[in-house]
Formats: C-alpha cells, sequence, structure tokens
C-alpha cells in the first residue's frame, strides 16, 4: 500500500508516518520509484504500536524510539529487551533521585526475602525505595506494612506477563509483547487499582442509600 493508504488504515496521519519514518521509529517501506514506498500490515501493526506508546504510555518520541529499538535489535535476548525497555521507559525522577540506604536495605531485604534474582541496577529497585523514603517523610509510615502484599501482587502480574510473552509464536513477537506489556502493563494495572479500590472501599465502608441519592441529585450536582 502506498503511504496515503498506510495513512487511511492506521488512521495516523501522512505527516505523522513522515515523521515516524526520519526519526526512525518506523521502518521504511519498499522502494518503488523515486520518493515512493510501498507499505505493509507490519507498518500498519508497528503505527499503533507507536502511538499507544506514546498516547497511552506516555513515552516522548525519543523514548519511544529508543523502547523499539530494543525490539528490532538482532540476536537480543528476552532478558535483554526487557532490560532495555525497562530502563527506557523508567526516567521519570521517581527511578533515577538518590533514596536514602536504610530504604534502598528495605527494598534489599524484600528481594532476599522472596529469593528474587535481581541486579542492582534494576530500576525499581531505586524507585522503591524513593517511594519508601516518601512513606517515612510524609509520616505514613504505617504503608510500609503494604511491601509484602504489593510484592506478591507484583510477582503474580509479573508471571502473567511471562506468560503472555511465552504464547507468541516467535522471538521477534516475544520482544513487541515485552515492550508493549512493559509499558501499557504499568498503565492498565494502576487503573485497574482504582478500580478494585472502589469496588472494596464501597464493601468495606457502604454509604446509605440516602447518601448516595444527595451525592447525585441535581441540586448537588448545581453546588446548590
Amino acid at each position: 500500500m502506498r503511504i496515503s493508504e498506510l495513512a487511511a488504515s492506521s488512521g495516523v496521519s501522512v505527516p505523522t508516518i513522515k515523521y515516524y519514518l526520519r526519526e526512525g521509529l518506523l521502518p521504511a517501506g519498499d522502494a518503488t520509484a523515486v520518493n515512493q514506498a510501498d507499505y505493509g500490515e507490519n507498518h500498519v501493526h508497528r503505527l499503533s504500536l507507536i502511538r499507544a506508546l506514546i498516547d497511552v504510555g506516555g513515552l516522548s518520541v525519543a523514548t519511544a524510539k529508543d523502547v523499539l529499538a530494543a525490539v528490532d535489535a538482532p540476536g537480543m535476548p528476552l532478558a535483554g529487551v526487557f532490560g532495555r525497555a525497562q530502563r527506557a521507559v523508567s526516567q521519570a525522577d521517581l527511578y533515577v533521585r538518590p533514596s536514602s540506604a536504610d530504604a534502598l536495605a528495605r527494598v534489599d531485604e524484600v528481594i532476599l526475602a522472596n529469593r528474587w534474582k535481581v541486579s542492582r541496577d534494576n530500576p525499581g529497585r531505586t524507585a522503591a525505595a524513593n517511594v519508601i523514603d516518601a512513606f517515612v517523610g510524609s509520616n505514613h509510615g504505617e504503608l510500609l506494612d503494604l511491601m509484602d502484599h504489593y510484592a506478591g501482587a507484583a510477582l503474580a502480574v509479573a508471571n502473567a506477563d511471562l506468560d503472555a510473552v511465552a504464547r507468541q509464536p516467535d522471538v521477534s513477537a516475544m520482544a513487541d509483547t515485552v515492550v508493549a506489556g512493559t509499558v501499557l502493563g504499568d498503565a492498565l494495572f494502576a487503573a485497574l487499582r482504582r478500580i478494585a479500590q472502589e469496588h472494596v472501599t464501597s464493601e468495606r465502608f457502604p454509604v446509605a442509600n440516602d447518601d448516595i441519592q444527595r451525592h447525585h441529585s441535581p441540586q448537588n450536582r448545581n453546588g446548590s
């Protein structure tokens, strides 16, 4: 298909497609003439992934390019793809600013207790330590008791992630799933957690029917 047809199939404008081509996020098509190329379904799929990483995952174009480079790297083992994807999406201040030695020791205790095989430069280690520092700094040390619960949930999710990767037909598809799962999985888990929190709150702290009706009444919505 020509670039105009690719735009129609993907929902991405021609100028944006050309921008992704120039930036190296989208592989070039097969040249058919001067300034013309032919594109296939693999380009439609790649554009969907690019838009998902940027629009839903919140990545910058530069970060998305770095993540996709892990997919395109020939012969890179899945562990390497995971590592590169994690580091590319872990550029927020939470993942890179220094954390206290006490907080890092607390994270390492959890790692050791669960017998996890984790490198010391895993970005999640620093991020978790920074969250612990924030708990303590905001006088919410009681939230540290949640560490084991979060660790158990994280392990369950990680196993599900790798189950999804293992179901893919080849290494290329596995790498693609690693990238999508790493970036979009964070957003999905956070969203489901918020849904679950409302459900559990409604069960543990039920609101009387008249309170619900008063909250949703037209007068209340109008601020009267």
